[in-house]
């Protein structure tokens, strides 16, 4: 198979340059391809002609989409475009990550791939719109939407992810403020990586969930952090409207494999224990 990957040095690419290494990826990145330039893009395709395309790249600072929708909107929903367009024209099977954040966390338990999106801020909307232009182009696809994700290497726009800052505010802060009523599934980006794999290589096109089983809130997965470094800091619990009051976050954001489950294909873990496994990999246990 002739893969491209874009967005192969963040933290999710790196780990399915990783886990897709047997089939050699093409890997892109942000200097190599600019997805909201329709040109490049189409020189991306026209240069390597990829069997599966993997687009990693988005705009997924929240609280800047709500300063820049236009650049959110550019990269998370017309440079989706672009891309669907050229996977049209070279009988490309797309393979596009989404967001938790479609949603407004009204339901209360974990969403599935049916549940109605009502995005609640920019970057969910955005990322929405990036979905529909893959729907409404495509019938070979992936859309698939995931959470709170961790991994061992860098997230290029981020900076870290959340344990980075957790293990950061620890050295710096005598007490660390966590927010305590937002609900989310964490995800191991390696194990996400692993999983693609296995979905790319069947026919079962379509919006999947992938997403670390089970669900906590971010002060709780603070807490096992520490735990499981065992390290006794003091975290004091937070309401999210004091901690960022700019931004309108889904309270409960859960997601539930549903499709990969009804297919026989869910091979994600427990969020536990794929934290454990992080922490091992990192070095830190």
């Amino acid at each position: 198979m002739r893969i491209v990957i874009i967005g192969a040095n963040g933290q999710l690419g790196s780990d399915l340059s990783i886990a897709l290494s047997k089939y050699k990826p093409i890997c892109l990145t942000h200097k190599d391809v600019e997805v909201a330039d329709f040109r490049i893009v189409n020189k991306i395709f026209r240069k390597y002609r990829p069997e599966i395309l993997i687009n990693t790249a988005a705009f997924h600072n929240v609280a800047l989409c709500e300063k820049e929708p236009l650049k959110a909107f550019m990269v998370n929903a017309v440079g989706v475009k672009y891309l669907a367009e050229n996977c049209l024209y070279y009988k490309t099977v797309l393979v596009h990550f989404s967001t938790d954040y479609i949603f407004d966390g009204k339901k209360k338990r974990p969403y599935i791939e049916e549940d109605y999106p009502s995005p609640l801020n920019v970057y969910g909307i955005s990322k929405l719109a990036g979905e529909y232009f893959i729907q409404y182009i495509l019938k070979k696809y992936f859309i698939i939407r995931t959470s709170a994700m961790f991994g061992v290497h860098l997230c290029r726009a981020k900076g870290g992810n959340f344990i980075d800052t957790m293990l950061r505010l620890y050295k710096e802060k005598k007490e660390i403020k966590v927010v305590k009523d937002e609900i989310t599934s964490p995800t191991y980006s390696l194990d996400l990586a692993k999983q693609v794999k296995e979905l790319i290589t069947t026919s079962h096109y379509g919006i999947f969930h992938i997403s670390g089983h089970g669900f906590c809130s971010w002060y709780d997965f603070a807490k096992t952090i520490f735990k499981f470094l065992n390290i006794k800091v003091k975290i004091e619990p937070v309401e999210a409207k004091k901690f960022c009051p700019e931004v309108r976050r889904p309270p409960f954001s859960a997601l539930e494999n549903k499709h990969l489950k009804i297919l026989g294909l869910d091979r994600m873990r427990p969020w536990q224990e794929a934290l454990k496994d992080y922490l091992k990999k990192k070095k830190l246990i």
